[in-house]
């Protein structure tokens, strides 16, 4: 069982930066890994993945150029660097793992993942 926590949410105006954190209870060195986000009254929607090793990362193409998306094996730990933000990126951000990734992608469909975090809201003012 993994437990998944993330932080480094807020407040903050459009063209601004936040970096969010997600840290694991357990290994997740094996797990895809993933953001996802989800505005009121939306579907929850796909932001960005990380295959195992990290070697490939995948973008939504609203914030690609955008977001970076990374992860530390060794402190099991997933990071969204968000850079020039805009009202349109305001939602709840979740952490996400999927416990069988491809073996060197990352899944896009929030279907595929198995842990989430509880959460943590991004909000982008004009």
């Amino acid at each position: 069982q993994v437990q998944l926590v993330e932080s480094g949410g807020g407040l903050v105006q459009a063209g601004g930066s936040l970096r969010l954190s997600c840290a694991a209870s357990g290994r997740t060195f094996s797990y895809g890994m993933g953001w996802f986000r989800q505005a009121p009254g939306k579907e929850r929607e796909f932001v960005a993945t990380i295959s195992r090793s990290g070697a490939s990362t995948y973008y939504a193409d609203s914030v690609k150029g955008r977001f970076t998306i990374s992860r530390d094996n060794a402190k099991n730990s997933l990071y969204l660097q968000m850079n020039t933000l805009k009202p349109e990126d305001t939602a709840v951000y979740y952490c996400a793992a999927d416990a069988a990734p491809p073996a060197y992608s990352a899944s896009r469909d929030y279907r595929d993942y198995d842990y989430w975090g509880q959460g943590t809201q991004v909000t982008v003012s004009l």
